[in-house]
């Protein structure tokens, strides 16, 4: 029981990383703007999150390499390489270091609704906690830290939703009847980028125990991302409670109006813990990212201690850092990054599904053919959000051709994914 109980801890790093304030600001908007039409986002976001943290852990055990080696491996010293290295460490590193600056504003934002402290004092305090958090050398123990302050966090925002006391009918609607309102475009991509975030996907396979099998991986992530999809949703119905315009002080003003004092000292908490969980695991992301691309296995410069890696994970520190001091406003600035999050997501699903198939690095052991039916639709669904709001950033959909568009896109996008389907299941028999 133990064993199990620190699996899941180590794991829950997953759930302290995805669960940051841009989940808390994209889902409390959803929820205030919309209701509970976007809770089937979240209850998707959370599967594909499964779906794929589990590939990514499971390539790691079986070929013994991280999904950073599985890329450098596969296009180091070829024709294109330097781009997808290029794509790589744009989307992970300088994306990483972006949301750094949501994660310690959101972490200012927690504390600020006690006290009028200014946010680059608040912001410069919480950089330095975040920095002597990283300077602990084992990854076991930073995870269970972590998966404590998650575990707190759930606490919080489970109960808030519980004592909002929700239309039950109107919650199992949204949560399972697909729904595309006018003007939730940003919102429905942002749900599924701030929950299946690209970056943890590699610090989950990078930090996988190579010694631990395939089944206690699973019971453990299967329990941690579960729980994080449980807490972004119970975020999204605390948010549902807010009525004239959204933001962390409204909300909670609109909290402790309705539910007392004890809702918003909840709610304060958990955005701080949030934001200071994320503001540990950016950084830690962008090394593992980063050495399992560019390191060699033993290379004392990319170990935990090393400066190439302790000079990684301080550039995305300190770069948020600055931003966050400089006064940014954390909403739209988190709520873009986590849209910009779901398009680079079929990316990196797709390169994923193509090495988990791959028997040069996972031997007799490529997915199953339920696993592959699982990762398509993951991927049909992101190809087919990712096109709609790229499509709508271009030209400007009116209401009347949305039904008619989006229906050609669902076909378009399957046709992609059913060719991909194809071609990865020949591989997998070559």
């Amino acid at each position: 029981m133990r064993k199990r109980l620190l699996n899941i801890l180590f794991w829950s790093v997953i759930s302290a990383a995805f669960i940051g304030p841009g989940t808390i600001a994209t889902a409390a908007k959803a929820g205030a703007e919309f209701g509970f039409s976007l809770l089937w986002a979240l209850v998707f976001s959370t599967f594909a999150c499964l779906v794929l943290q589990e590939a990514a852990a499971r390539l790691s055990i079986l070929s013994g390499k991280s999904l950073g080696n599985a890329i450098a491996d596969r296009f180091k010293n070829k024709k294109g390489g330097w781009l997808i290295f290029a794509l790589v460490i744009g989307a992970i590193i300088l994306g990483s270091a972006a949301y750094q600056t949501g994660n310690l504003l959101g972490a200012a934002e927690g504390i600020r609704i006690f006290t009028p402290v200014p946010a680059a004092v608040l912001v410069l305090v919480i950089g330095v906690l975040a920095f002597a958090a990283l300077l602990f050398p084992g990854l076991k123990t930073m995870a269970r830290f972590l998966g404590f302050l998650v575990v707190l966090m759930g606490v919080a925002f489970l109960y808030t939703a519980i004592i909002i006391k929700p239309d039950f009918s109107g919650l199992m609607r949204g949560a399972v009847v697909p729904s595309f309102p006018a003007g939730a475009g940003l919102l429905l991509l942002g749900l599924v980028g701030t929950t299946v975030v690209p970056y943890n996907l590699f610090l989950g396979s990078g930090i996988a125990d190579k010694n631990q099998t395939v089944t206690e991986m699973r019971w453990g992530i299967s329990v941690a991302v579960i729980l994080g999809g449980m807490i972004s949703m119970a975020v999204l119905v605390t948010g549902s409670a807010v009525e004239n315009g959204f933001s962390f002080l409204t909300l909670s003003r609109v909290l402790g109006s309705r539910l007392g004092s004890t809702a918003v000292w909840l709610f304060g908490f958990g955005l701080f813990a949030a934001g200071f969980s994320s503001a540990v695991t950016a950084p830690l992301a962008s090394a593992v990212t980063a050495r399992d691309i560019f390191g060699k296995p033993g290379e004392k410069k990319w170990q935990p201690r090393g400066k190439y890696y302790r000079m990684t994970w301080m550039f995305v520190l300190f770069t948020g850092l600055g931003f966050g001091m400089a006064g940014f406003k954390p909403v739209p600035a988190i709520i873009f990054a986590q849209a910009l999050n779901g398009l680079i997501l079929p990316f990196v699903s797709v390169f994923l599904w193509m090495a988990v198939n791959d028997r040069k690095l996972v031997g007799r052991k490529p997915n199953t053919p339920a696993g592959n039916l699982l990762f398509g639709l993951v991927v049909w669904v992101s190809l087919l959000l990712g096109s709609w709001n790229i499509l709508r950033l271009i030209v400007d959909v009116a209401s009347s051709r949305a039904g008619t568009i989006m229906a050609v896109l669902l076909v378009l996008n399957f046709a992609v994914t059913l060719l991909l389907w194809f071609f990865i299941i020949r591989k997998q028999r070559t």
